[in-house]
């Protein structure tokens, strides 16, 4: 059963809601591609070894691919991990989900919370903080530094919205 103040919530309208997920360059056609090439050369390379008479060699080849579709699949797998940062008038809530799929979800107050970063001077903003009574996390660990600066520029607008608090519009 819900009390009104859930159902008052979950009707409230969003002012930010952004999902957060890992950069992956290679998609999965390119992984095909780069695996067909690997083992097409590793196997020609390990026939002219064969030939050669140095028949162990052609197992290392074998073994060297069989690594290598390994690393690709763990780094596939470590990609399903997300972040999800929602601003509302009443709260701020960011949801982890690793790539495992465990869940933790921290809920913060817009009117307390403050955005904090770190700063290098050669890389630009290196690590993102929500900051709120002595509780502190780090945000957007999957962003580049251009990507953070603007993520921040989009959640500080974000807050001061919340912090001004719902408008009337009889438009909408």
């Amino acid at each position: 059963m819900s009390t009104g103040n859930e159902i008052e919530r979950e009707n409230e309208q969003q002012i930010f809601s952004a999902l957060l997920t890992p950069h992956r360059s290679l998609n999965r056609t390119g992984f095909l591609a780069v695996m067909l090439f690997l083992s097409v050369v590793s196997f020609a390379t390990g026939i002219v070894f064969l030939m050669k008479g140095a028949w162990p060699v052609l197992g290392f080849f074998g073994l060297d691919v069989l690594v290598v579709w390994w690393a690709f699949k763990v780094n596939f797998r470590t990609a399903r991990a997300r972040e999800e940062i929602t601003v509302t008038t009443s709260e701020l809530r960011v949801r982890r989900i690793s790539h495992r799929g465990q869940v933790a979800e921290f809920t913060f107050n817009p009117l307390w919370v403050r955005l904090d970063m770190e700063v290098d001077e050669d890389f630009g903003i290196e690590h993102l903080y929500l900051i709120s009574r002595g509780q502190q996390i780090q945000i957007a660990r999957f962003l580049g530094p251009d990507e953070k600066a603007s993520f921040y520029k989009g959640l500080i607008e974000a807050l001061n919205a919340a912090k001004r608090g719902p408008t009337y519009n009889p438009i909408t």
